[in-house]
């Protein structure tokens, strides 16, 4: 994915995108400290707005997929967004790399998501949870049991690649855009890559809340029969 030299020196014995994610990790966290630094009891001014909006606007679009019961992952689901949308952003910089544009990274998260879904359901309603992967009755069991097994071991592999592959789709087709310069203006093709980075990272959340509120109703379910 290189297209010009790079901002960040390399590290011997480290993957090249490992300093890319670190800062992603120095943004995420300065912003953090930042935000906090701003917090005022009386009306809200600057920063502390813009902060605001966004964590308002997705703890209401939490609730709409999940329900009231999402609001006690607000802060899985809230980081992975933030970490996708700045990651994303991060490779609109010339000189800098988007960790989410390398497999290893979109993988790590897929897992994330793959391994809180169940640690929750487990944690939730017990070995009951499991008992969904058998289907409504204990006949239909050894046609249930692989078939849900496929379906959950195919969510990872399909998270990571569809996050991947989009954010790799985007830096080519930016790329040669810019390259048609000055016919098409910068500015139009820089708002295409902030839009799409945008909708990666709500897509990517998006997936993650049906699977844990899929695996909660699951549960619930499971307890009936």
């Amino acid at each position: 994915m290189k297209e010009g030299p790079l901002l960040l020196p390399e590290i011997h014995g480290v993957p090249e995108i490992v300093p890319y994610t670190w800062l992603v990790m120095v943004i995420l966290i300065g912003l953090a400290l930042i935000a906090r630094a701003s917090l005022k009891k009386t009306a809200p001014t600057g920063i502390q707005n813009v902060f605001e909006v966004i964590f308002g606007g997705l703890d209401d679009y939490i609730e709409e997929i999940m329900g009231p019961e999402g609001k006690h992952y607000f802060f899985l689901i809230g980081s992975l967004f933030l970490f996708i949308l700045i990651s994303n952003l991060q490779g609109l910089i010339p000189g800098l790399e988007s960790p989410t544009g390398n497999i290893n990274t979109t993988a790590a998260l897929a897992i994330t998501v793959f391994s809180a879904t169940h640690i929750i359901g487990i944690s939730k309603h017990g070995l009951s949870y499991f008992k969904h992967f058998v289907g409504p009755m204990p006949l239909l069991a050894p046609l249930m049991i692989p078939l849900e097994l496929i379906s959950h071991l195919a969510r990872p592999v399909s998270l990571a690649f569809r996050l991947f592959g989009n954010m790799l789709a985007k830096h080519k087709l930016l790329v040669a855009l810019l390259s048609l310069s000055p016919f098409v203006p910068v500015f139009l093709v820089l708002g295409l890559g902030v839009f799409v980075a945008f909708v990666q990272a709500g897509v990517f959340t998006l997936l993650t809340m049906l699977y844990l509120a899929g695996a909660i109703e699951e549960a619930h379910g499971s307890e009936h029969h």
